[in-house]
């Protein structure tokens, strides 16, 4: 398609500091900042509110905010040929606040009209109440995904990628992996030589390999058992040597049956796949913070060779050691 018209919808006010603002300011900087020495016509950029009034910027308990001036109100969707929403409330996240009526009919609309529909970060739930993500795959910030699927359960929810592209409907992942989708948007619109131009006055990369799952905090499930925390305490100090079933329930005087048993209720996980996940925990914090040879972190962490260790990233977080370890410089 062409540049067309992208219409941004901004909630009613955006609290200061916040994420929010970022993801705002995301579409603004890559759709409203016209660039005709590498297409001719730009994309048209309209700032739609929510509110029928603005409001005033304030400070109050919940910390200072400020107001966007749209121009517009959810009138402004009307005939534009792409619409993002790059977020929602807190409230309507955390707390399951109703999103304004009027908003989820004011997408309905716009998709039955043929619009292409986009979220960044929460943006995505906006998108589900207005049933746009039914029986689709989607995706948001990872931190948010389990309520999405909770609330959603006909929406297959990935928190695995950056973005979902479903064709005429497209979800992405918080913060930056908003740029990445808007960045996508352009590729698919104007080619992959405009996108690829415009991500270097950006100074960011035109496509980013892997997907959200190298974010994903791997830290140790929260677990009711105490008893096993003294064993998977004396495991995360010794990921670096041979680890089995049989060693870790004789540590706590069980079978390793009931040890099976007793760790998938604590964790959701089994033995093994507990293991996985701190081994990969470690490897994950030495290429953050160390600048270990990658065989050194595989021994280090209990997964072994170079091989061994990058077939596990790409499995497990669908990118390299070597391009996990780039995307985390050391200081």
């Amino acid at each position: 398609m062409p540049a067309g018209s992208v219409a941004v919808i901004v909630p009613e006010d955006i609290k200061v500091p916040s994420w929010d603002l970022y993801e705002v300011s995301i579409p603004c900087t890559v759709f409203g900042q016209p660039q005709l020495d590498l297409a001719d016509p730009w994309y048209s950029l309209r700032l739609c509110g929510t509110a029928e009034r603005p409001p005033e910027g304030r400070s109050g308990p919940a910390g200072p905010s400020l107001t966007v001036r749209t121009g517009y109100g959810l009138d402004g969707l009307i005939g534009a040929d792409t619409i993002i929403v790059p977020s929602v409330p807190d409230s309507c996240v955390e707390d399951g606040v109703p999103l304004r009526p009027e908003l989820v009919a004011a997408l309905r609309r716009a998709h039955a009209a043929g619009a292409r529909m986009v979220s960044l970060c929460t943006g995505a739930f906006a998108l589900a109440e207005a049933g746009l993500l039914d029986g689709r795959r989607a995706t948001a910030h990872w931190m948010h995904t389990a309520q999405l699927a909770e609330r959603y359960p006909k929406v297959q929810v990935d928190d695995s990628v950056l973005y979902v592209d479903e064709d005429d409907v497209l979800t992405s992942a918080g913060l930056t992996a908003g740029l990445d989708l808007c960045l996508h948007l352009v590729r698919r619109d104007l080619g992959a030589h405009v996108a690829n131009q415009l991500a270097r006055r950006m100074v960011v990369p035109a496509h980013r390999p892997g997907g959200q799952a190298q974010f994903i905090d791997l830290s140790v499930p929260a677990t009711d058992d105490d008893s096993l925390s003294p064993v998977l305490e004396w495991a995360r100090a010794h990921l670096d040597r041979p680890l089995t079933v049989e060693e870790l329930a004789q540590r706590v005087a069980m079978s390793p049956r009931t040890f099976y048993r007793r760790l998938r209720a604590a964790t959701g996980m089994t033995p093994l796949q507990w293991l996985l996940t701190q081994r990969l925990a470690r490897a994950r914090s030495l290429l953050e913070s160390t600048d270990l040879p990658i065989t050194k972190v595989g021994e280090l962490s209990g997964l072994g060779t170079a091989n061994n260790l990058r077939h596990h990233f790409l499995k497990q977080l669908g990118v390299s050691p070597g391009d996990y370890r780039r995307a985390f410089p050391t200081r």
